[in-house]
């Protein structure tokens, strides 16, 4: 577990971007996972190639990827950094009729790529979601979350 402090504050409580000039630049990699639930029907079309919009999942992948390396324009207070790899993987589950997504950020840096992975998962999430609307409305983007973060400081974190 980290700081009880918010890093992003300062002592005044306004917003801040945090200094990490005299962090040392170490190998960072985070990894986030969500899901995309769907109707039976919604899926099949996928797991057919059968949407008019073309192939949802490499679509996807791609939008995650893209995502992420422009995380730090999305998010205010979020450093540019190099990404020395991003890797979205998007896997149909056909018991619950969902697409598992999961998003590995790396990079060389003195920050860490939490965001990067989270928003390439969720991006990914949100494309499969764009491509399916035409035919159903009530896709559910649901589990969005960190499960494994290494490197710098505080080391390795494990979730669920």
């Amino acid at each position: 577990m980290g700081s009880n402090e918010l890093t992003h504050l300062d002592d005044k409580g306004n917003a801040r971007m945090v200094d990490v000039g005299g962090k040392l630049e170490t190998v960072r990699e985070a990894v986030a996972r969500c899901r995309v639930l769907l109707a039976p029907a919604t899926f099949e079309l996928i797991k057919a190639g059968n949407l008019k919009k073309g192939d949802v999942l490499t679509v996807a992948q791609v939008a995650g990827i893209q995502a992420a390396k422009r995380t730090w324009e999305l998010i205010p207070l979020c450093h540019q950094i190099n990404m020395t790899f991003v890797g979205v993987t998007l896997m149909l589950n056909e018991a619950d009729h969902a697409v598992d997504i999961e998003a590995t950020a790396r990079t060389k840096s003195e920050t860490g790529v939490e965001m990067e992975a989270l928003v390439a998962a969720s991006t990914a999430a949100l494309t499969v979601y764009d491509m399916c609307k035409a035919v159903e409305r009530g896709i559910r983007i649901t589990d969005l979350r960190l499960v494994r973060k290494s490197g710098g400081q505080s080391g390795l974190w494990e979730g669920v």
